[in-house]
């Protein structure tokens, strides 16, 4: 799977040269009103491609299902994916077929390299975010990243539904003092062997700290925001990557001679006492593991002191989907004011919500105020700045070159 990851931008290259696809739009913008929409999605199943790692998360996904065949008779089908870049394998294969329709993909939750790779190559519906009725509830203004995916505009070809930022997990009962930086991070497993780790790329999370130590320690971070032109370039920003990760393994969990599959993975290190510190993209995480059992009391919460990346996930729709009326019904309903409330609930999942509160009514906005802050759940402001996702061709080289360097 991850020789794949590596390949799947060389196999998008090729199949955008040889149908002329590169840089154009698969479909005509989504006029259709809402009414006649919601009107042909009824009776259709939806086959949601989405990451399947996290039993919080498949639950909050079978919700979604039972609230969509209620209100709009939409069947969901959660197709659970290891990686992404499977279900946009498939789409790429498909086109390859010259199976323009019907397709086996109606949904995918997506973004980064993977949106980038089937934008690039005319592979998503739409434009389609403004027929969808809760799309003008985003908060774009203080989210900017609802329009920009890793430094590429959505434009219309893929709908935000939850906010992510890089934090730190850790048990107060163990750690006295956490880190401030990347640097003193290796300081801590220096002092602290063996208890911290990171789970293994191209998991989202363990790419995510990839970034997170490559922007830190970049000496132009702003350079990052650009594609990659060759490998030269690659080689010369990310020395201190390799750098940091070649100190810093030795004194990880089990010798750095093996990683964690998954943040699941990781965050059951931490609840068994392995480690002590854990990666994490939802604020919330801490608060919704205590409460549904799944880390001790004594969890909390910090972050870096110059920030950590932050950024939306999104959910697009392939050029072929065989049910694109129920595909916007889903794509809607996750932005709607119960729906992000529900996710945002730490008790549930505890994802943030991408909707901004003033464009809510008064009794959307309670769903909202009434939800439990969370023991180990920090407050906004203390979450400190947002760093800019790098360019999506960044991680693309940087995860090939980590199995190259560290996979065993």
């Amino acid at each position: 799977m991850r020789r794949r990851i590596a390949l799947l931008p060389l196999l998008a290259a090729a199949l955008a040269t040889s149908l002329g696809l590169a840089g154009k739009d698969a479909a005509a913008a989504e006029q259709r009103p809402w009414a006649e929409i919601a009107d042909a999605a009824n009776g259709q199943t939806v086959y949601w491609n989405a990451w399947g790692g996290d039993e919080r998360i498949n639950a909050y996904i079978a919700w979604v299902g039972e609230r969509v065949w209620d209100d709009y008779g939409v069947m969901l089908r959660h197709v659970k994916l290891a990686d992404t870049a499977d279900a946009v394998s498939r789409v790429l294969a498909e086109r390859a077929a010259g199976k323009t329709a019907d397709g086996s993909i109606d949904l995918i939750w997506i973004n980064g390299e993977n949106f980038a790779t089937m934008k690039d190559n005319a592979l998503l519906y739409g434009p389609f975010t403004e027929a969808l009725p809760n799309f003008q509830l985003v908060d774009f203004e203080d989210k900017p990243s609802t329009l920009v995916d890793f430094t590429v505009p959505t434009e219309g070809l893929e709908a935000p539904w939850g906010m992510a930022k890089l934090n730190f997990i850790y048990d107060s009962a163990r750690v006295a003092e956490t880190p401030g930086s990347i640097p003193a991070l290796l300081d801590w497993a220096r002092a602290n062997p063996g208890r911290f780790t990171y789970p293994t790329p191209p998991d989202f999370l363990g790419s995510t700290f990839l970034k997170q130590v490559l922007i830190e320690l970049a000496p132009d971070p702003a350079f990052l925001q650009q594609a990659v032109v060759d490998d030269s370039q690659v080689e010369q920003v990310a020395r201190p990557l390799w750098e940091f990760l070649d100190a810093l393994h030795p004194h990880l969990w089990r010798g750095g001679e093996t990683f964690p599959a998954s943040g699941p993975a990781q965050r059951q290190l931490l609840d068994d006492g392995e480690v002590d510190i854990t990666l994490s993209f939802y604020p919330s995480e801490a608060s919704s593991a205590i409460a549904n059992g799944l880390l001790p009391e004594t969890a909390r919460t910090f972050v870096l002191d110059r920030g950590t990346i932050g950024n939306t996930h999104f959910v697009a729709i392939p050029f072929n989907a065989s049910a694109a009326e129920g595909a916007l019904v889903v794509a809607n309903f996750l932005m709607s004011a119960e729906a992000q409330a529900e996710k945002q609930n730490p008790e549930v999942w505890g994802d943030d919500t991408v909707l901004a509160m003033a464009k809510l009514d008064p009794a959307e906005r309670k769903r909202f105020e009434d939800l439990p802050a969370g023991v180990a759940t920090l407050a906004p402001e203390d979450l400190g700045p947002t760093l800019l996702e790098p360019h999506p061709s960044w991680m693309v080289r940087i995860e090939a070159e980590w199995q190259r360097r560290y996979a065993r």
